[in-house]
């Protein structure tokens, strides 16, 4: 491992704009956290725009990833679901250049999993959960019991995260494991679903019903975030508005049915506004919290 350790810092340590370097060796031979590969290096620079660069090498015997990105796509990462294990990449790996020490920021915030980082990751837990839950129930009214049972687990899978970041912790890629520990009820559910020797609709049945008086009830807590934004002004906000907000752009996901939920239950209004110098009659749809 040193020549391969050598071989990455006389390569990239004099790219302009290198932040930080750091190496991950793949623990198991099966295990997919690295794609199958046997090592990745994480080369974050600190560009403007947008990298996202992948490259596979060979070196002493060992086959590698190399992933270049920059500060930007390394949040939208931690807060988002597009890239799971960077969580694990970054506490387990090792730092081989770090200036400034930003890259050794990243990992104590990630160990110290703040508030603000739980509630990103909350919304964009729930917001998969709500669509999952609604798809698996369309299925069931539809007689599409396989598509309902693909999706519940999936809804399912998504009440674990949601339980694991309120309990301070992230969601792995063994999140029963994990679970089986923190909250044996879900896990429960989980088995009742997989393994229940009750028919494949009973099933289903069942765990829709454990959604629906559970992880609804926990609505306003998952969008506490999106709920501090619509506060934070007395004018109402529009969809685009609340997309392009600093705090929910980087996690990419869209908000329309979360916000239409909380219509729903009343946590939000909503505004029909008249657009200037519109004689069609139109009226935008836009949100907020109390009068409007």
């Amino acid at each position: 491992m040193e020549q391969i350790r050598a071989y990455f810092l006389n390569t990239y340590q004099e790219t302009p704009g290198l932040t930080a370097l750091a190496l991950i060796e793949n623990p198991y031979p099966y295990n997919p956290l690295i794609d199958g590969l046997d090592l990745l290096a994480l080369v974050i620079l600190n560009h403007a725009s947008p990298i996202n660069r992948m490259e596979h090498i060979r070196l002493e015997g060992k086959r590698a990833l190399v992933r270049t990105i920059n500060h930007v796509e390394l949040k939208q990462w931690l807060s988002g679901w597009e890239n799971r294990n960077i969580i694990e990449w970054l506490v387990r790996g090792e730092i081989l250049l770090d200036r400034d020490g930003y890259l050794a920021n990243v990992r104590e915030r990630l160990l110290q999993f703040p508030e603000s980082m739980r509630e990103q990751k909350r919304i964009v837990e729930f917001n998969g959960f709500l669509r999952t839950y609604l798809q698996a129930k369309q299925d069931l009214i539809d007689g599409n019991l396989l598509d309902a049972y693909s999706h519940v687990l999936t809804a399912l899978n998504h009440w674990a995260h949601i339980v694991l970041i309120e309990e301070g912790m992230h969601p792995e890629l063994t999140v029963w494991k994990q679970l089986k520990r923190v909250h044996p009820g879900i896990y429960k559910l989980y088995e009742e679903l997989t393994v229940s020797p009750e028919t494949l609709e009973q099933r289903v049945q069942l765990v829709l019903l454990a959604c629906e008086f559970s992880v609804m009830n926990k609505m306003k807590e998952c969008c506490s975030l999106l709920l501090e934004i619509l506060s934070s002004r007395e004018d109402a906000w529009s969809i685009s508005e609340l997309q392009s907000h600093p705090q929910l752009i980087q996690l990419h996901i869209d908000f329309s049915l979360v916000l239409q939920k909380l219509v729903m239950r009343e946590y939000i209004r909503e505004v029909a506004v008249m657009q200037e110098a519109d004689n069609s009659g139109m009226l935008e749809l836009r949100y907020c919290l109390g009068k409007a």
